[in-house]
């Protein structure tokens, strides 16, 4: 399966899973600092139509600043426009992406909207059902590829790395950490609630790391 397509698939499974929240969910903060569920599902739409000229507008608004760009972008969508409609939106670009959406690496935008996925999910205690495959994926993507929004790279150095619900594993040498697939995954992001469902030696060295870098809404 090629990236296009698996990121594609992700999307319409993200969006069959997100079709079903209550209003007071979409409004509870998520595990992307500072914004809503809401905040974060607007700026998946962001990311997937909007053309390089908005974000260099909004840098130019923020002093050159990407993230207050980009959070103001999110906030100022979600105020106008409700989740179901958001919704909508994305669901039409998962199948024609604009701007950013067609020109981003597919493999880097699959475990960024996974990564808010489970922003959404993890803030409302609901248990994500995501395919091992999927999963597996993003993993491999986040340990081996380095990306500008997502700390997961660097995170991961050093780290024997091994999930305990799927059949994945990375690193030979160094502090261990075990955990579910998805909360590596969110871990790795620099999503510090879930490092409480994280176990071994190598818990305490990723803390360290996530700590030093808050997270920021960029990704």
């Amino acid at each position: 399966m090629s990236a296009r397509e698996r990121l594609r698939r992700n999307d319409e499974r993200f969006v069959s899973v997100a079709a079903r929240l209550r209003e007071d969910e979409w409004a509870r903060p998520s595990l992307c600092d500072a914004w809503s569920n809401h905040e974060v599902l607007a700026h998946l739409v962001i990311g997937c139509g909007a053309g390089p000229g908005v974000i260099v507008a909004g840098m130019a608004r923020h002093g050159g600043s990407f993230d207050r760009a980009n959070a103001q972008l999110a906030r100022s969508l979600a105020a106008s426009r409700g989740p179901a409609d958001l919704l909508d939106e994305f669901a039409r670009l998962t199948v024609r992406p604009r701007g950013l959406g067609r020109v981003f690496p597919p493999r880097l935008l699959l475990g960024d909207h996974l990564t808010h996925e489970l922003d959404i999910l993890f803030a409302i205690d609901h248990t994500p059902a995501i395919p091992s495959d999927t999963l597996a994926a993003v993993l491999n993507t986040q340990v081996t590829v380095p990306n500008p929004f997502v700390p997961a790279y660097r995170n991961s150095r050093g780290l024997r790395l091994r999930a305990v619900d799927i059949d994945w594993a990375h690193g030979e040498q160094g502090p261990t950490v075990r955990g579910r697939a998805a909360d590596l995954v969110s871990v790795l992001g620099n999503r510090a609630r879930m490092l409480a469902a994280l176990h071994g030696d190598g818990v305490e060295v990723l803390a360290s790391r996530i700590n030093q870098r808050p997270n920021r809404t960029a990704g």
